[in-house]
């Protein structure tokens, strides 16, 4: 698939999934957020964790600030992105932190400690869709692509995700594209082969 095809199949899947999700109502998008919260803090990559980078949620993304204050309570030092000369970086985080809002309505730490990608523990990683073998649709600027190349090798990427974000189909990716190790929906937990979204080749399990 060419560039230009590539990144129209991609606009096409990141519209008609954002159209889906932001069809969610609220009270529901908050009830399934909690299951989703439960299912990510029980599994085996989340015990005894020492540094997450998180996300904080904007828009009709799965509401994380419950899910940041629950791992902050349990020792986890927490990290979130902030775009910094025109790449992400990861600041140390804590519950009532000040926080600047992009121009795309997008909140991230005011200021805060740069901690480098070979800190991490885990990744939560955010996107508009996902496939069961873990490749990732994000919202087109490539940050994340290219902060996780940065991370150890083998630090999990787990990617929270609503059922309707994650598709039945195969979706377009390039070389440079990378993908998720599980993805955690409200109903299920999907475990991708660690490693094989980089190369085009993975499977999942349920």
């Amino acid at each position: 698939m060419r560039a230009s095809e590539l990144k129209r199949a991609k606009r096409d899947v990141r519209r008609a999934v954002l159209a889906a999700r932001d069809a969610i109502g609220e009270a529901e998008r908050v009830a399934r957020s909690t299951e989703i919260h439960r299912r990510f803090l029980a599994l085996r990559e989340a015990e005894g964790v020492g540094v997450v980078m998180g996300f904080w949620s904007f828009g009709s993304e799965v509401s994380t600030p419950p899910l940041l204050e629950t791992m902050h309570v349990r020792g986890v030092r927490v990290c979130l992105p902030r775009i910094g000369e025109g790449d992400l970086e990861a600041v140390a985080y804590e519950p009532g932190d000040p926080m600047n809002e992009t121009s795309f309505g997008v909140r991230e730490p005011a200021d805060g400690t740069i901690l480098a990608p070979e800190a991490l523990d885990l990744v939560v990683t955010p996107g508009v869709a996902f496939d069961r073998s873990g490749h990732r649709i994000g919202y087109g600027g490539g940050f994340y692509d290219r902060f996780l190349r940065r991370t150890r090798r083998g630090v999990p990427r787990i990617a929270i995700a609503f059922d309707l974000q994650v598709q039945s189909k195969e979706l377009p990716a390039g070389s440079f594209d990378l993908g998720v190790d599980v993805i955690v929906t409200e109903t299920e937990t999907i475990r991708c082969a660690p490693g094989g979204t980089e190369l085009g080749v993975a499977t999942s399990q349920t």
